[in-house]
């Protein structure tokens, strides 16, 4: 009586009343229908090269080696500075490579910038390009950023799919660069918090080498076979030799030694210097020198320092930008350079889009500050941003603009002390407008992240204010962290963000609690749905007081509570918690506003979770008919109506039903979203399911071998969606009449599983259930049994004792007694399970129903 009594397969969703997120007081739609994963059978200073160089090629075999292109690059390697300098710390680096050994440029003068570290590491890649087979540059000012470029290379070599979770990605990268016989170099540029780098250090292997710039002198940067290669500023023979070739007229050049010595030979500030010479017909190294001493003259303050790497160029440099900045505002268009620049200092040096300057609002900024009555055009941007590169102010590298962080520095201490608040919110303000409402990828994001990051450290007082909250933007890009998969990051962030909230805008403002919002919905995603489940019970008591039972945002946080009480096992609850909610929304929004019919969405996935499906499909076939009403055919939320009422009517007993469904919805979404959009995937995904159910299991399991063969093509091998398939592969495989294969497939998933998502994950959790289920139906009842206590072991300690899974769990164990000779022992376990369902499910669900059948067989 095992067969159909135990094994129940239940599909989930992956869309299911998602919770509502936030960014400045927005609210969104709670209810994302149409994303099912599948069948999912739930029975029941410095500058450092640090690294080793590639001295002989291993010729043990590789199976992983880069896909598509023979080499992989990955990031933009800085452009080579005009007039590059060929200067004794080259010839020290390349001696260390050539060594065999790690390579690290250390900055001889402790925190000063300007020497011309990533100059060196750029012309090193740039020298080694073409011999290594995988080239990476990362900016390396955080640890996202680092991720990143890691999880890009790992898509680039085929390791993982493009759009795979970040964290995972880069840990897949960095085992393959162990292991591998191909080529590598990887580039950490600006590395000055080593624990940015903590556990992403490239690991040793005689076919790699990494090189990392960094302003610190940590002794620890010289252990582990890393070898220190000093780089300070230019000597003065190299420093003469540099202004002559930059100027590039020996009749220019008197009193260039002298220049030098008063520019400290500090190659950034010579820059300076020589590309105003140069723009200048009538002046000399002489002359400049002259102006140089009367600008000093006039900074009569020091610039304080900004952080604990101290620079004692910094009043040489701003002597040198002072001088440049006047003569680049004065180049057609007019005034416009430095006004540029300081919107600029505030963001990231590493690479700023040069696509935000031209947003209305930089643009706007820009005209009030030259003169409102001579609009500033998209031209006239680009015009400035090239007399910034003309003068050696920055840096444009195609879409990118780079701006040294030394005069960075010097620009927001020559900014005057009105005008930063403006500035300011106008950064910020060109970073939401160039924001993405989807991110495609972590080249559109972490760029953006970055930026925001550089903004919140350089001007985060002025993004906060006691009337409008924090800015938008600070909210967005913790939002980007949980969107592309780093939910733990996510965590990280809106936990400063909150502390940061509540210093400026104490405990009861609006964006005060939304970052308690954001928080708690992060520990969901994170994995910890309990803990979410708390946290926005307490935010709803202070809601309610602060705001009132009906405002939006208490709305939201009702939404919120409802969504993981259901997920941290208790979905009846979800489901009474909506239809309150419901009640309320109906009250206040009327029953055609779009989060009244998330809320009855919401209220129907919940209905059929606590075990009535029937209920469930009839108030999705009413959602539909007034979304058809509303929202049109065409529209997603209608499109997932129709997924969830087909997903219902099947789990209801009318599986043939649902293949109809579901095919009917598969031909729509191939028109509108196309057969390779991740929608259609899914509803193919449930399709191929319900054939099954349907009786048709080979069908199904061909149907799922299609879809698996896509999926790796599009998604690739570790994305969740892809790992649901093969579930549901090894499902049918098993059901038409192959229980080995299952188990062999079951095992195989769960290997994969355990490496990707770790063995508390409840995906593996539910792989590791049909495993011993299959292994049960393959002829080793006593097996199954074994597997089943250890997994109800692992689900009390994760899940706790009144989980559904739990109670799931307990109910295969004691029917696998049965099978393995002990029914005595399975009516006691059955007859425990059934006080405790009564008690936490009720009488009339289905599980309910199914241990009473087993218990009376």
């Amino acid at each position: 009586m095992l067969g159909a009594a135990v094994a129940v397969w239940a599909w989930w969703l992956s869309g299911w009343s998602l919770p509502e997120w936030g960014w400045g007081g927005t609210e969104q739609a709670s209810w994302v229908a149409g994303i099912v994963s599948g069948v999912l059978g739930v029975v029941g200073t410095v500058a450092t090269v640090v690294g080793t160089v590639v001295a002989v090629r291993s010729s043990r075999p590789d199976s992983r080696r880069p896909s598509g292109a023979d080499r992989v690059r990955v990031g933009r390697i800085p452009p080579a500075a005009a007039s590059w300098q060929n200067r004794q710390e080259r010839l020290a680096l390349v001696k260390a490579a050539r060594a065999g050994r790690t390579a690290v440029l250390t900055q001889v003068l402790s925190g000063m910038g300007g020497v011309g570290k990533t100059q060196l590491a750029a012309w090193f890649a740039r020298e080694v390009r073409d011999e290594v087979d995988v080239l990476v540059w990362a900016t390396a000012v955080g640890r996202d950023p680092i991720v990143a470029a890691y999880a890009e290379a790992a898509a680039a070599c085929g390791l993982v799919a493009d759009g795979s979770d970040p964290q995972r990605a880069a840990e897949r990268f960095l085992a393959w660069l162990e292991e591998t016989d191909r080529r590598w170099l990887v580039v950490l540029d600006n590395l000055d918090n080593l624990a940015d780098a903590k556990g992403l250090w490239p690991p040793a292997n005689p076919c790699g080498r990494t090189v990392v710039t960094t302003r610190r002198r940590d002794t620890s940067l010289n252990t582990g076979g890393r070898t220190l290669v000093e780089v300070g500023l230019f000597n003065p023979a190299e420093a003469v030799g540099y202004l002559t070739r930059a100027i590039g007229d020996r009749h220019r050049m008197a009193e260039a030694a002298g220049l030098a010595e008063d520019l400290g030979r500090l190659p950034l500030a010579l820059a300076q210097a020589a590309a105003f010479i140069r723009e200048r017909n009538d002046l000399d190294c002489a002359a400049y020198r002259r102006r140089l001493a009367d600008q000093r003259k006039q900074l009569t303050d020091l610039l304080p320092v900004e952080d604990e790497l101290p620079d004692e160029h910094q009043a040489t440099v701003a002597a040198t930008w002072s001088l440049s900045i006047a003569a680049a505002d004065t180049a057609r268009p007019q005034g416009l350079a430095r006004p540029v620049l300081e919107v600029a200092a505030l963001l990231d040096p590493n690479g700023i889009p040069t696509n935000l300057f031209t947003t209305p609002a930089v643009r706007d900024h820009l005209t009030a500050r030259r003169d409102a009555s001579q609009p500033v055009d998209e031209d006239d941007v680009r015009e400035a941003l090239g007399n910034l590169h003309r003068f050696s102010l920055a840096t444009l590298d195609g879409g990118t603009l780079r701006v040294h962080a030394l005069v960075q520095r010097v620009v927001r201490e020559a900014t005057a002390e009105s005008d930063k608040p403006l500035v300011a919110v106008t950064a910020a303000d060109a970073l939401w407008a160039i924001w993405p409402a989807i991110e495609s990828d972590q080249q559109t994001a972490q760029p953006l992240r970055a930026n925001t990051a550089s903004l919140r450290t350089t001007s985060h007082l002025y993004l906060w204010d006691n009337d409008s909250g924090g800015h938008p933007v600070l909210f967005r890009a913790g939002l980007s962290l949980g969107e592309t998969g780093q939910v733990n990051a996510a965590v990280v962030y809106f936990r400063h963000l909150h502390a940061t909230a509540l210093a400026h805008l104490g405990p009861d403002h609006p964006d005060t609690l939304l970052t308690r919002n954001n928080l708690a919905a992060s520990r969901g995603e994170a994995g910890d749905p309990a803990g979410a489940a708390t946290a926005f019970q307490e935010l709803l008591t202070d809601r309610l007081q602060s705001l009132g039972p009906d405002h939006p945002d208490t709305l939201l946080t009702r939404n919120n509570l409802a969504y993981w009480r259901g997920h941290a096992g208790d979905p009846a609850g979800a489901a009474t918690a909506f239809q309150e909610l419901l009640t309320d929304r109906l009250r206040v929004l009327g029953p055609d506003h779009p989060h009244t019919l998330a809320t009855r969405g919401n209220l129907a996935y919940w209905r059929g979770r606590a075990g009535d499906p029937a209920g469930a499909a009839t108030a999705f076939q009413e959602l539909l008919t007034d979304q058809l009403r509303i929202l049109g055919p065409d529209h997603p939320d209608t499109l997932g109506a129709r997924h969830n009422l087909a997903l219902y009517c099947g789990r209801a007993g009318d599986a043939a039903g649902a293949v109809t469904a579901f095919q009917e919805l598969l031909t729509d979404r191939l028109q509108s979203l196309g057969p390779d959009h991740p929608s259609t995937l899914t509803t193919r995904n449930n399709l191929a399911s319900w054939r099954g159910e349907a009786g048709d299991p080979a069908g199904a399991a061909t149907a799922f071998q299609e879809l698996l063969t896509d999926q790796l093509r599009i998604l690739g091998p570790d994305h969740p969606d892809t790992l649901a398939t093969r579930n549901g592969l090894a499902l049918w495989r098993g059901e038409a009449g192959d229980p080995a294969s299952a188990v062999t497939a079951f095992q195989e998933l769960l290997t994969d599983q355990l490496r990707i998502l770790g063995p508390d994950h409840p995906d593996t959790l539910l792989t590791r259930n049909n495993l011993a289920h299959w292994r049960g139906r393959a002829g080793d009842a006593a097996g199954a049994v074994t597997a089943f206590q250890e997994l109800l072991t692992d689900r009390l300690r994760i899940l706790g004792p009144d989980h559904p899974s739990t109670l799931v769990t307990r109910g295969n164990l004691a029917g696998w007694r049965e099978e393995a000779g002990d029914p005595a022992g399975a009516a006691t376990a059955f007859q425990e399970l059934l006080t405790d369902q009564l008690r936490i499910l009720g009488p009339d669900h289905p599980d309910t129903l199914l241990t009473r059948g087993n218990l009376a067989d």
